[in-house]
């Protein structure tokens, strides 16, 4: 008779279930953990050294900023995701929401056997934000997490690596996206201004073809000398970069960093929105830019210096998008040769009264003004469908208002500033006003 043995991630599970079941009436001190293991598998454990390779923390940047989302534990045999489950795992002051194999240090869809294993977090959780506002305070926490491997695991070769109840550090971090910029520095010859900035070259970059490119400008809230600061507080800049948005419009997305305010409701800091012109005339010259393409984003501060540049450059961008911003509608102007989507918050005091106003003076200068109202607890299909609806319309001027209420999510204080900041949470994330952007193009 011939005797099949059983896969070792088959005996894992196994143990794990006679534990519990030990456990459950009061034996579990009969077998326990890796003694237990060891006593039934003991030719099968791997080898004293230490297993686990490296741990690495993963970050995500979403609307309300950027979030410690993931750990991944790189181990030195490939893990067998059969014998993975999400109790094999804690992190200190997390809660593991999912756990399985990969053949690369990034989350997946799919699990696959491989040397690494991704341990998804909760991101709701109080010590997921590694960068995010609360109120004017900006809240920073480094991407760290103390990994434990606290359940018996095997290797694709029939190997068990046991739990060994030791707290492992991460020593390194992944920034989705936002690794994937680069930092740099420009000093205009024509203003003296030196701007720092973020820059995203599409991965294919291909100089033969031509790229559109996005500028997106952060509000006065994070002015200061931490250069990718811009990239973290929120989707303003990142969105633009993420594989998705880059799988339908590859574009350069280019994000400076101001040391202060840039723009104050009735002025805008004229070196800056000149120097950032000649930087984005600079990179035409080292990289093939669209320039029928060039489009221009930014919120409150940011969404000023936008429409600075707007009044004085008329003819550079060919549409904007100007998230939660107030502008003086004396020096309004709609750009010559391109198209504008305006959005912010009902409850916002300021914003709100500021482009009611600034949209009448744009209509009455002859601009074809389409105003909506919307709900900003709308789902992501429903949003798709009322920007295309707009889009449609072929207006010069799109004015979107977040109904009152809808805003600021349950549970934190309806107030003025709220519905300001969380404007910009809710208007990064709809792709059909960012697809009707790159719709844009000046004749």
């Amino acid at each position: 008779m011939v005797h099949h043995a059983l896969p070792v991630f088959l005996k894992v599970w196994i143990m794990k279930k006679i534990t519990a079941v030990l456990a459950a009436a009061g034996l579990v001190a009969a077998l326990s953990g890796c003694q237990a293991l060891s006593s039934v598998f003991p030719a099968e454990h791997a080898a004293a050294a230490d297993p686990v390779q490296e741990v690495a923390a993963v970050t995500e940047v979403f609307g309300d900023g950027q979030k410690i989302t993931a750990a991944v534990v790189k181990y030195a045999a490939e893990i067998s995701n059969a014998s993975l489950q999400s109790e094999d795992f804690a992190v200190a002051n997390r809660t593991v929401t999912k756990v399985y194999a990969n053949n690369a240090p990034v989350t997946a869809e799919q699990p696959k056997n491989g040397r690494y294993v991704v341990l998804e977090l909760s991101k709701n959780d109080e010590d997921a934000v590694a960068f995010g506002m609360e109120g004017r305070d900006i809240i920073r926490r480094r991407p760290e997490l103390k990994v434990t491997q606290t359940g018996d695991i095997a290797d694709t070769r029939g190997n068990t690596i046991a739990a060994d109840g030791n707290d492992r550090q991460s020593k390194t971090a992944v920034n989705l996206v936002v690794d994937d910029f680069k930092q740099a520095s420009f000093a205009d010859p024509q203003t003296g201004a030196t701007v720092h900035y973020n820059l995203f070259v599409p991965k294919n970059y291909n100089p033969k073809k031509t790229y559109p490119l996005v500028l997106f400008i952060h509000d006065e809230g994070i002015a200061g000398s931490d250069v990718k600061a811009a990239l973290q507080q929120g989707l303003g800049a990142v969105v633009w970069a993420s594989p998705e948005s880059q799988a339908k419009n590859e574009a350069f997305v280019l994000a400076p960093q101001f040391g202060r305010q840039t723009a104050n409701g009735k002025t805008a800091a004229a070196n800056d929105a000149d120097a950032v012109i000649n930087l984005i005339k600079h990179l035409q010259t080292r990289y093939s830019i669209d320039t029928a393409r060039r489009y221009a984003t930014g919120q409150a501060e940011g969404g000023m210096a936008v429409m600075a540049m707007g009044g004085k450059h008329p003819d550079f961008f060919a549409a904007s998008y100007i998230v939660a911003a107030q502008w003086d509608a004396v020096k309004a102007a709609l750009p010559a040769k391109g198209k504008m989507w305006m959005m912010v918050a009902e409850g916002d005091e300021k914003a709100y009264p500021g482009m009611n106003v600034v949209a009448g003076v744009l209509e009455k200068g002859g601009a074809k003004v389409v105003r909506t109202i919307w709900s900003g607890l709308s789902a992501a299909a429903e949003f798709d469908a009322e920007a295309r609806a707009v889009g449609s319309q072929n207006a010069d001027i799109n004015y979107t208002v977040l109904q009152k209420g809808t805003v600021v999510p349950a549970g934190q204080t309806d107030s003025s500033a709220a519905n300001h900041t969380h404007t910009w949470r809710i208007a990064y994330t709809i792709e059909g006003i960012r697809d009707w952007l790159f719709e844009q193009r000046k004749p």
